[in-house]
């Protein structure tokens, strides 16, 4: 690898390693508001700044310029040293061991939600916070912020970074700069967390509970401070706002953005985001019904908490208000179609996105018409626009990495003893970054139990999913490091 592309890493790595520390700060204002001890958080902290500002400071002078190649390096380089740089304060202040501390951070910054913790309520604020902050960090992605530090550096590479991190079968972006995009997206982004974060508070939740649910609904990571999630509280008025919040967390940023930048609702209208409303109610309604049907459940209640449970599954949020698990084998089937499906491009939620089976299903029908009809002029149109061949490639490519991935750490953890149930589940869990699974990782169970080895293994998978397959799996091509 050439010296100067190294240079040109380190040196963004270590901008992001800078903001971190200083985004870190804030968990220490929160432990010390709560009269936490937190010495050996500052201690951290300050040597996180101060080792990345040195960093920076010897390339001070280098011109920054990320080639592709370059972009994807570093996003791989930073999620794994997120993970580390997040653990390291679980580790200070819970005793927890790195496997585990390191599986924690990750699912944060991921925004999976699974956990390791067994008594959510018995941690210090400042780590409840940290929870939350590395969900809220990592739903628009650091990256994405990354890419408004790196254009005050080189204004000319963001696209690197925009290109290796945004999430979709496009990139797509609003003004003429990817810096100014990146910006107002977080700003759109800060908005919906101060306006969920409001409607909790006014809907009964302390402060505290209501900022840190806010962080994980807007990012759709699923951590809470409580035990039994959401239904800690006994309130449907939390539930519904709840679960408007993360619907609207699901739909693409990019179409919020024009709506509050020049009023335009034409990105609402979009063939992926009616689809992603259209199943969101069909399986709500259905899923309802089996508890209204099944159980017997009042009507009201059981809508209340199936519309909630598909946004959470569907947005690969991951909060509970009940042990869904326990719904029987229909509830199951419905609820694993919203664990394939996740949210839209664009948003914060993971999983394989609407969009994707939009491409997938037309391309099918196309493919069927030809051979009925082998002379046809025929195409994939989405939103009336063609869809290229290499984007209709690179979407059959991404569902065969998902389903390879899933495959390959579901075999795993089936030879590891696991009954078929959690082994499929929790892959689809970590792969799709949702977080909770079925059997032993339910909505009401942990990650606790599992080996060091395996918590390892799960936070890979966890990264992978976060990143899309390919911007991990391209390091491991010879072509990847030829002329680098």
């Amino acid at each position: 690898m050439d010296i100067q592309a190294l240079k040109h890493i380190f040196k963004f790595v270590s901008v992001i390693g800078m903001a971190l520390s200083l985004f870190l700060f804030s968990a220490i204002v929160v432990g010390w508001i709560y009269g936490e001890e937190m010495g050996r958080f500052i201690y951290f902290d300050i040597s996180l700044f101060v080792f990345n500002a040195i960093v920076f400071a010897g390339l001070r002078n280098h011109t920054m310029k990320l080639s592709i190649k370059g972009g994807i390096l570093s996003v791989n380089l930073i999620w794994m040293l997120l993970g580390v740089a997040g653990a390291i304060p679980l580790m200070l202040y819970t005793g927890i061991s790195f496997a585990d501390a390191f599986f924690e951070s990750v699912s944060g910054f991921t925004t999976t939600g699974a956990t390791i913790f067994t008594d959510i309520e018995s941690l210090p604020k400042s780590i409840l916070y940290l929870r939350s902050l590395m969900h809220w960090l990592g739903g628009m992605g650091i990256i994405v912020l990354g890419v408004g530090l790196f254009s005050l550096i080189n204004p000319s590479g963001s696209m690197a970074l925009f290109k290796a991190e945004s999430t979709g079968i496009k990139m797509e972006k609003i003004t003429p700069k990817v810096k100014d995009t990146a910006i107002r997206l977080w700003g759109i982004y800060v908005l919906f967390t101060v306006l969920d974060a409001i409607a909790l508070k006014l809907a009964g939740m302390n402060v505290f509970d209501a900022v840190n649910h806010a962080f994980s609904t807007i990012s759709t990571g699923g951590f809470s401070t409580r035990n039994a999630s959401l239904g800690y509280y006994h309130s449907n008025t939390i539930v519904w706002i709840t679960t408007f919040f993360m619907l609207i967390s699901g739909i693409n940023f990019l179409a919020h953005l024009k709506l509050f930048a020049s009023g335009k609702t034409d990105g609402y209208k979009r063939e992926e985001v009616l689809w992603y409303l259209l199943i969101f109610v069909v399986l709500s309604l259905l899923l309802g019904s089996v508890d209204v049907f099944v159980d017997y459940d009042n009507y009201f209640h059981a809508l209340t908490h199936s519309f909630f449970t598909i946004a959470s599954v569907l947005t690969t949020t991951g909060f509970a208000t009940l042990d869904y698990s326990q719904w029987g084998h229909i509830a199951i089937s419905v609820i694993f179609v919203a664990m394939l499906v996740g949210g839209n491009a664009g948003s914060t939620a993971g999983g394989v996105k609407v969009i994707r089976y939009i491409v997938l299903f037309k391309n099918i029908a196309v493919q069927l018409k030809r051979t009925l009809h082998p002379n046809a002029i025929v195409g994939v149109f989405i939103d009336g626009q063609k869809i290229s061949s290499q984007i209709i490639a690179s979407t059959t490519g991404f569902i065969f990495l998902f389903v390879i991935t899933n495959m390959l750490v579901t075999l795993y953890l089936f030879a590891r003893g696991f009954d078929a149930m959690t082994a499929v589940s929790t892959a689809l869990a970590t792969v799709g970054n949702i977080g909770p699974g079925f059997s032993l990782t339910g909505p009401a169970d942990n990650y606790a139990f599992f080996s060091q080895v395996d918590k390892i293994i799960l936070s890979i998978a966890m990264i992978i999913g976060r990143l899309e397959f390919y911007t991990v799996f391209l390091l491991f091509s010879r072509s990847f490091w030829k002329k680098f």
